[in-house]
């Protein structure tokens, strides 16, 4: 429980946070409910980085960073005082793309072991058994399985002798793969999915080459983005009690890797759902729904900045129906709903090759699928632009990076707005494409627990791609010294939440098998904490609340167990949080 001071006390102290107050003789006269000594305190500030306490009001907003003598001074007899023992404290760590609640509920669902690298069928027969008989991998009459590996789609064939048949043939079967754009539908789910040779036949030549099919146009049961949308429109949503199960248990677990914000990019997509094709209708709500729940229950300890999917081939009326589901969750505790996230494309792994190239791929002469009409995306992205609504654009190819650029850039050309427009996943980028994103003020938000070398980027990838561009891949130093600021992101669950596993690999580029991929494009280590910080809070739209820690702004602040600035990446991937403090209270301790 908080203790409640007189009113002109806390009336007074009001007053100077929301003048954002930082002069030093009034802050010392204003009361703090807590106040931690004895730190080394990293403000993710440019200057004074390095402070040794920090003062905490009542509602959360830091009064002031500075030594332990300053901040004495501002605590009185019922100021709770901790002692931070010369261990880090930082801002909250921040996540500017990330499947938030999809992947607490992904958790207690039937999924793959993420750390059992061996491709097996008879496994994912047992797993489906298992998920059968405990309801986990169950939605309405179909059975699923998520987080298969891209691996088991190069056994197409094996896959349907399996599943296509005895035990199986009857029944709805999807396997979900980890990268969220692929799956495996047998022919049981096909039927019910309405997706057979006349079918496919109707479909534009895009959407045809979304759904694995032979000579005669009958699918075969591999299906990428839209495809794998078409077929999972017919499965049922789970249970309302999972949703809320999940939910929980994701908030919990990400406040224990020190998270206490994150860019929801999918808020209102459902879990076991394709994503890159959501209906633009009223009902398509996702977790949205959820996301209030749990704020009004008081479970909400993270700020959230919240996407709508829309359709890569909407027009600019979509933005009509977005305001009036804005309309009906504005005000809600910790949870806002910002803009919306386009596919620009889809993935760059063989065999589903989706992400749209400047050049082509090796094996097929294809340049993959850029999603969207470029002279409509200008006209979506600038009425976004126009309405104050971020536009969060998923692009893995050096095309779909360019014609992303190409379309923020025309609405830049139409104002000069501040809405924090971004570019995630950045695979591939054209180098003559590397300085527009700081002269189009384009965050990018980069999954950097990806960029290092192994045998499925050897075995999947470099095969098919010209070596400049293998060898270019998630150019996080190009981009920095090209003046881009780069937001840390994860794309949980598609890839570890853990930031400390991230910013380690960012630095070293190094995966588990040793390989290092083109280690010139490592960044430091303060790039990027910034980017799990302030710049993260940017993409959010919440950099005035939150992001660093100074005076005026919310108290969100983590306690690690070492010192992230002496300790070697490999000390720093497995640097655990002590405390997670969010709104100036404690919401995790190990």
């Amino acid at each position: 429980m908080r203790f409640k001071k007189g009113f002109l006390a806390l009336s007074l102290g009001l007053l100077f946070i929301n003048l954002g107050c930082t002069d030093n003789d009034s802050a010392d006269n204003i009361g703090a409910e807590s106040i931690y000594i004895n730190g080394k305190i990293y403000t993710a500030k440019d200057k004074d980085s390095f402070q040794q306490a920090i003062a905490v009001a009542h509602d959360g907003t830091i009064i002031k960073v500075g030594s332990n003598e300053e901040i004495k001074k501002i605590a009185d007899s019922k100021t709770q005082v901790f002692d931070l023992d010369n261990k880090v404290l930082m801002p909250g760590l921040i996540d500017s793309h990330i499947h938030a609640l999809a992947s607490g509920v992904e958790a207690v669902l039937a999924t793959m072991d993420s750390d059992d690298i061996t491709i097996d069928i008879s496994k994912v027969e047992a797993k489906l058994r298992q998920s059968s008989l405990d309801g986990t991998g169950v939605a309405g009459d179909v059975l699923f399985l998520n987080g298969l590996s891209s691996e088991y789609w190069e056994l197409a064939d094996q896959l349907s002798n399996v599943f296509n048949n005895n035990e199986w043939k009857d029944r709805p079967i999807a396997l979900v793969g980890s990268d969220h754009h692929t799956a495996w539908a047998n022919q049981a789910l096909l039927k019910k999915a309405g997706i057979d040779a006349n079918f496919i036949q109707q479909l534009s030549p895009d959407d045809q080459q979304n759904i694995a099919h032979n000579e005669k146009f009958e699918p075969t049961g591999f299906v990428v983005d839209s495809g794998w949308d078409m077929v999972s429109d017919k499965i049922p949503s789970v249970s309302h009690d999972l949703l809320y199960k999940g939910s929980k248990e994701a908030i919990k677990y990400y406040n224990s890797l020190g998270i206490t914000a994150w860019m929801d990019i999918a808020a209102n997509a459902s879990p076991n759902k394709g994503i890159t094709n959501i209906k633009n209708t009223e009902e398509t709500l996702g977790m949205i729904p959820m996301y209030k729940e749990l704020s009004q229950k008081g479970e909400l300890t993270a700020r959230v900045s919240g996407l709508h999917v829309i359709n890569s081939k909407s027009t600019p009326q979509v933005f009509n129906i977005i305001e009036s589901i804005n309309s009906k969750y504005k005000n809600i505790d910790n949870f806002n709903l910002i803009g919306v996230k386009v596919f620009a494309d889809g993935v760059l792994e063989f065999p589903a090759q989706s992400a749209a190239l400047l050049g082509r791929y090796s094996n097929s002469n294809k340049q993959g699928t850029l999603l969207f009409d470029p002279n409509t995306f200008k006209l979506v992205v600038d009425e976004a632009d126009k309405r104050n609504m971020l536009v969060h654009i998923h692009a893995v190819g050096d095309r779909a990076v360019q014609e992303s650029l190409n379309a923020i850039e025309y609405a830049r050309s139409k104002r000069q707005s501040n809405v924090p427009h971004s570019i995630t996943h950045l695979q591939l980028v054209d180098p003559k494409d590397y300085k527009r994103f700081k002269q189009n003020n384009v965050i990018a938000s980069m999954q950097l627990a990806w960029a290092y070398e192994d045998s499925f980027n050897k075995e999947l990838v470099k095969p098919y791609i010209d070596a400049a561009s293998y060898k270019g891949m998630y150019p996080a130093h190009s981009l920095l010294v090209n003046g881009a600021t780069i937001a840390g992101a994860s794309d949980a669950p598609v890839s570890t939440a853990n930031p400390f596993v991230a910013m380690a690999t960012a630095i070293t580029r190094k995966g588990i098998e040793g390989d290092i991929l083109n280690p010139a494009e490592a960044i430091d280590r303060d790039t990027v904490f910034k980017a799990y910080t302030i710049n993260s809070a940017k993409a959010l739209y919440l950099d005035k609340r939150i992001g660093t820690l100074e005076p005026g702004k919310k108290a969100d602040m983590i306690l690690v167990d070492r010192d992230i600035f002496k300790v070697s990446p490999e000390q720093l991937a497995e640097t655990k949080v002590v405390w997670t403090i969010f709104n100036g209270k404690k919401v995790y301790q190990q």
